[in-house]
């Protein structure tokens, strides 16, 4: 009777496993799909994430390349309107330098060259160096017996660089030269006239070094009334000052 009660009770325990172990498989058969559908549903989630990130990074740094773009379209632009602001206001100049002492000299009919001089400069240079300035010791040495006279002081280029660049370069040169001649020489300010005609006008080819060399210039000349008795000056004369243009 206690065989048959035991054998009883180990039946219901194996039954009891058997049951169970059935119960979990199931379960797991059931939940596996969902919990691997979950899986790929957070794969794509995250797929989606980088995929949108990458457009909007891709978007931001196209608006930041168009931007850069516009911005150095509109710099490059206004720089060219300037630049063609500066040339046309500088061409201007020069024409009015130009006409002014055309205007001058015509009206000037008994004044004569009595001598002449030209001073060289380096590239891109605006001092006198020490041969240009023993060309103007020489020069000067005229001055002192010279009645009525103006001095036509022109500076000029080689064709390098910009016609604007080039007539200031041309106006600095001959300043120069007048600043020279007036301090060390005491050339009333009144007997100069100085104009830079910048590359306008070449006096040898600029094709060679030696050519740009000649451009690279100042030109010196003096100019005496000579229907003037002895002993008059050029201070009835309506020479210009010097810088005036």
């Amino acid at each position: 009777m206690k065989t048959s009660h035991g054998l009883l009770i180990a039946a219901a325990v194996a039954l009891v496993g058997v049951t169970g172990c059935t119960t979990k498989n199931y379960v797991k058969s059931q939940t596996a799909p969902i919990i691997e559908h979950t899986n790929q549903l957070d794969q794509k989630t995250a797929d989606n994430n980088r995929a949108l990130h990458d457009v909007d990074d891709r978007a931001t740094a196209g608006i930041k390349q168009a931007q850069s773009a516009a911005d150095a379209a509109t710099q490059n632009a206004q720089n060219a309107t300037k630049a063609a602001g500066d040339a046309d206001t500088a061409a201007n100049d020069a024409v009015h330098r130009a006409d002014s002492l055309e205007s001058v000299v015509k009206g000037l009919d008994n004044y004569k060259q009595m001598a002449d001089v030209t001073v060289n400069f380096g590239f891109d240079k605006a001092n006198l160096t020490k041969d240009e300035k023993e060309k103007l010791d020489q020069f000067a040495q005229q001055l002192g017996s010279a009645k009525s006279y103006i001095l036509e002081v022109t500076g000029g280029t080689d064709s390098t660089g910009s016609a604007a660049y080039n007539y200031d370069l041309s106006n600095r040169r001959a300043d120069a030269v007048v600043q020279y001649l007036a301090s060390k020489y005491g050339v009333e300010a009144r007997r100069f006239y100085l104009i830079g005609i910048g590359k306008d006008k070449e006096v040898a080819p600029n094709t060679t070094a030696d050519g740009r060399k000649q451009n690279r210039r100042v030109e010196i000349q003096l100019l005496s009334n000579m229907s003037n008795g002895p002993g008059t000056t050029a201070a009835t004369q309506p020479a210009p000052g010097p810088g005036s243009n």
